[in-house]
């Protein structure tokens, strides 16, 4: 990188510093755990939304994305259009239930519905999960983007990225991280889309990127389509039509319908139709996500990129194709998506440690004041021990490919017990707390015994029998009785209005042309 592209990223480290101070709160707001954690339900819905994707894209889509762009090709976008419609589904269906129910915390939420036993087992997870798999691999695939671009060791890499993260986030709460978070998206797009166009400019030899296009449809047919053929060895990843009606959507309501870090936003909002409508903006703006993450990746492949994996793609652009000046520009937007995933999870990992764990264990009395001095005590520790792994991560790759399979065996038995939760009456405790336990042995038995399965087959499988026993349980147990902690629903909840209509339509009507066109 040249002097003005370092130039170019100091002045948005700095804007980032000083945009999150100037959002301060006052003395008084500063010691509330309503504003710190939930930003006083005070959130419209363009902050939602944007907050909801700076939180959700990180280093993991642009350099895993286009990474799958270069070896899978288009069919890796069915993550993010599918997620779109998630997105309208969870803002229908189940944030009118919870934001009645005051419900802030996914812990909170099980104790609310089942009991204190699936709600601390939960909480330990997340945290767990939070700490040594979210934030953790997103500080070692960040820092080593920076140690390819800047040639700096990626220890230091790693602790500049950790006190950047925890100087714009940890002091300020929900509410400033939201609103930092329109600039941070506007990098991640506008420097997103700028390195998609300099990428197909370039296949097209500088003759613009509509011809960049009809290269890539010349040279790499089999790269724009969004079925993958069972004869192709990427069907493992993506079973052809069952990608797009099967396991992913039980990976889908679990991240963004039970993932503290993503619905905390929604769950932060004004009201119902503010949360809703944050929700469907943030359903539009994934649509384009696969334009800016994707699409350079196939290009890469068309270059003949000189890379030993395909999770070089996206750096081998910038170091190749990118002007100076422009380099430091997007350079800055990868580091936006990074540390603007980074904020979100440490907040969410301390609002979870603070409410859920803090309060009800060690101290039920503690002040607002006390509780907003844990939050960020417990968010600095988190950065700690996540930034002290991360440089492990380079020397055990399988065993953190085992942690990430690990979860995945654990989020079909989660959903589960959140849907059932919400929509089945019958739904008991116990049938909650043992479908929890058997989901994994359920996961474990679909990996050993079909190991040529696809993996979101075995998701959906693993929810299945998970879902099954639970019901079966519930049956036995509460002899068709209604269990007491039931949560009541009316048909009357999930009336929506008409702009979260007409933009869920919107989005329907993007992603059928979409896969009647690249199917």
């Amino acid at each position: 990188m040249s002097s003005l592209d370092i130039l170019i990223f100091i002045a948005y480290g700095l804007v980032i510093l000083l945009v999150g101070n100037f959002l301060h709160r006052s003395k008084e707001k500063e010691n509330s755990s309503s504003n710190y954690f939930f930003a006083s339900n005070s959130l419209p819905w363009y902050l939602i939304g944007t907050s909801i994707i700076a939180a959700n894209i990180s280093a993991e889509q642009f350099i895993g994305m286009s990474g799958s762009g270069y070896a899978i090709g288009l069919g890796i976008a069915t993550y993010e259009w599918i997620a779109a419609l998630i997105l309208i589904v969870v803002a229908k269906y189940f944030l009118p239930i919870l934001i009645k129910n005051e419900i802030y915390t996914m812990p909170q939420f099980m104790a609310y519905r089942y009991d204190n036993r699936i709600k601390t087992i939960l909480a330990v997870f997340w945290i767990a999960l939070f700490v040594l798999v979210n934030i953790t691999s997103i500080l070692y695939l960040g820092a080593l983007t920076i140690k390819i671009l800047l040639d700096i060791p990626l220890i230091w890499a790693i602790v500049g990225l950790a006190v950047f993260t925890l100087l714009y986030s940890v002091f300020n709460g929900l509410k400033a991280i939201a609103s930092t978070d329109i600039i941070q998206v506007f990098f991640l797009v506008s420097g997103g889309l700028m390195t998609t166009y300099l990428a197909l400019n370039a296949t097209s030899d500088g003759n613009g990127i509509i011809e960049g296009f009809k290269i890539i449809a010349n040279e790499a047919p089999e790269k724009l389509h969004m079925i993958i053929k069972s004869s192709d060895p990427n069907f493992t990843y993506l079973p052809g039509w069952r990608a797009i009606f099967g396991g992913i959507w039980i990976a889908g309501i679990y991240y963004f319908g039970a993932n503290q870090y993503i619905i905390q936003k929604a769950l932060g909002a004004k009201n119902l139709r503010e949360a809703q409508r944050g929700m469907a903006f943030a359903g539009f703006l994934k649509v384009l996500i696969p334009l800016i993450v994707v699409v350079p990746g196939i290009a890469a492949f068309v270059l003949d990129a000189k890379i030993d994996t395909p999770d070089g793609a996206y750096p081998w652009l910038l170091n190749t194709f990118i002007p100076s000046g422009f380099k430091g520009f997007i350079f800055a937007a990868l580091i936006a998506a990074i540390v603007s995933s980074l904020s979100a999870i440490i907040n969410s990992t301390s609002t979870i440690f603070t409410m859920d764990i803090y309060k009800n264990f060690f101290h039920k009395t503690a002040s607002e004041k006390q509780l907003v001095k844990t939050g960020r005590l417990s968010g600095v520790l988190a950065m700690i021990i996540a930034a002290s792994v991360a440089p492990l991560l380079g020397r055990v790759e399988q065993a953190f490919q085992f942690i990430q399979e690990f979860t995945g065996m654990l989020s079909p038995g989660i959903t589960a017990i959140f849907i059932l939760g919400l929509f089945w009456k019958k739904t008991t405790s116990n049938a909650a707390f043992f479908g929890i336990i058997i989901s994994l042995p359920a996961s474990i038995f679909l990996k050993f015994v079909f190991p040529a399965m696809p993996f979101l087959d075995k998701m959906l499988c693993a929810f299945l029998f998970t879902s099954f026993f639970m019901v079966v349980w519930s049956l036995l147990e509460g002899r068709m009785k209604t269990y007491p902690k039931a949560i009541n629903v009316d048909k009357r909840m999930f009336k929506t209005d008409r702009v979260f209509n007409m933009v869920s339509i919107g989005i329907f009507i993007m992603l059928l042309a979409l896969y009647i066109v690249f199917w």
